[in-house]
């Protein structure tokens, strides 16, 4: 290996750790997010808050290293999909961590509300599952783990019945309020916001297990939805029976 190329693939595990750390941050955030709501803790929102600056300094600096060795070495095959990736993963978990940074912000328009207790306890298994999701998505990363970045998607829908879960709960407690739904309705929409972004943190992870697999395959999800689409239309044909109009979607 010439000494360039040995300086490309170290530049390259370079970037590669810093996507990591950058991972490492969005999901350690997730509780600290999840605790400034349910503590009404307002200097522990303010704290988060101010950590965005991080993740958006480190968030730049590794596309700015992705762009340069794209510019100076262009990289083929394997290499090319691994700086893609780098690049495509750092805008999904830059903007994980703004939604982390929303739930934080909740904390002060719901400042001074008692949160149902059973609203409580779904926030804090919506919270643990977006996190478990998001250690499991950089963890796919790390270990270029095609399998288990496929196996997102799956362990996502957890996350998706809490979520259902937990706007109907929404509708339950403030339509039996005493008070009427109607004076408590900007707290109800402050509440369905927090479930949505927990909600949107479980796709982001999904994305990020995906571009592994594409990294590590060169195939997207796209593809094995369309591979899965012709065997079916292969088997429907063999058996004779005519494909239905989902086989189009």
């Amino acid at each position: 290996m010439t000494e360039l190329r040995k300086a490309f693939h170290e530049e390259l595990d370079g970037v590669r750790a810093s996507v990591i750390r950058l991972g490492a941050m969005v999901t350690e955030l997730i509780p600290r997010g999840t605790a400034s709501l349910l503590d009404a803790d307002i200097e522990a929102t303010a704290r988060i808050l101010a950590s965005d600056d991080e993740v958006d300094d480190l968030s730049l600096d590794i596309e700015d290293r992705c762009y340069v060795l794209l510019a100076r070495q262009q990289p083929m095959a394997s290499d090319l999909r691994s700086i893609m990736t780098a690049i495509r993963l750092t805008g999904e978990l830059e903007r994980s961590a703004d939604l982390v940074m929303n739930i934080a912000k909740a904390t002060r328009r719901l400042h001074g509300l008692t949160i149902d207790p059973k609203l409580r306890g779904l926030i804090a298994r919506m919270s643990d599952q977006a996190q478990r999701l998001f250690m499991s998505a950089i963890d796919s990363y790390a270990d270029a783990n095609a399998d288990l970045g496929a196996a997102i998607d799956d362990m996502d829908s957890r996350l998706d019945d809490l979520h259902a879960e937990f706007i109907r709960t929404i509708f339950a407690v403030y339509s039996s309020n005493g008070n009427g739904a109607g004076g408590d309705l900007p707290a109800a929409v402050q509440l369905a916001l927090v479930g949505r972004y927990y909600e949107r943190l479980g796709d982001h992870a999904v994305n990020v297990g995906e571009h592994t697999v594409f990294m590590v395959t060169a195939l997207r999800a796209e593809h094995l939805g369309a591979e899965r689409a012709r065997l079916r239309a292969l088997e429907q044909e063999a058996s004779g029976v005519p494909p239905s109009a989902d086989d189009d979607h």
